[in-house]
């Protein structure tokens, strides 16, 4: 997998670097700014861009307005952020064209190499990973989900950190028939018809997360 980085700080920028290295990942450039970012969304061969929010000149949102930039050019163009704040509308705004291809990660939540490195090959992929705060918070927001019940919910939110239905029944105590009962429930509630289309799920995640 080829990655762009934009990660204004040296130590997290040159562990990540060194973390996706040694997976076999090769990062194209790093860049520490939003200005470098939007020309290097523009102008490298890549399969992800890996960003934080808050970048130079302005440390507000540089990183997220290259990102949608980005996709607004490169529709579908994966793109990963990676911050220190939970902001839902941040989220959302990256979430609006509904193409997928789209995470949302919290610095202090990542604490396993292996489940980072996979959930930036699901979001690569054309996937929708969350992290669960980030999920919590839009989730209070939707009224769209008011049909749905508390589990249903809680496995839906699992489904958005892009974890099968082996681990989320694992992670819930349940089987996993009971799982895809649960997610089959989730999408006739949400209006979306049996189909052909594997990205059910993500357009699940994607019906209440861009509300």
């Amino acid at each position: 997998m080829r990655l762009i980085l934009a990660e204004d700080q040296f130590l997290l920028r040159a562990g990540l670097v060194k973390l996706l290295e040694a997976h076999g990942d090769e990062v194209v450039t790093a860049v520490t700014s939003g200005p470098e970012l939007r020309d290097a969304l523009t102008t490298e061969d890549f399969d992800l861009a890996l960003i934080d929010i808050r970048l130079p000149p302005t440390f507000t949102d540089e990183g997220l307005q290259a990102a949608i930039e980005g996709r607004r050019l490169r529709p579908g163009l994966p793109v990963l952020l990676l911050s220190q704040y939970v902001e839902q509308l941040y989220a959302t705004e990256l979430l609006a064209d509904g193409a997928g291809g789209v995470g949302y990660l919290l610095k202090d939540r990542v604490f396993d190499g292996e489940q980072f490195i996979s959930a930036l090959r699901t979001v690569a992929g054309g996937g929708t990973v969350m992290d669960e705060d980030v999920v919590s918070g839009m989730v209070r927001r939707s009224d769209h989900l008011a049909q749905l019940t508390a589990r249903e919910l809680e496995t839906l939110a699992l489904v958005a950190q892009g974890r099968s239905n082996a681990a989320i029944a694992a992670a819930m105590f349940v089987t996993e028939k009971a799982i895809a009962k649960n997610i089959n429930s989730i999408l006739a509630k949400l209006q979306l018809p049996p189909s052909n289309d594997d990205n059910r799920r993500v357009m699940a995640v994607l019906a209440y997360l861009g509300q």
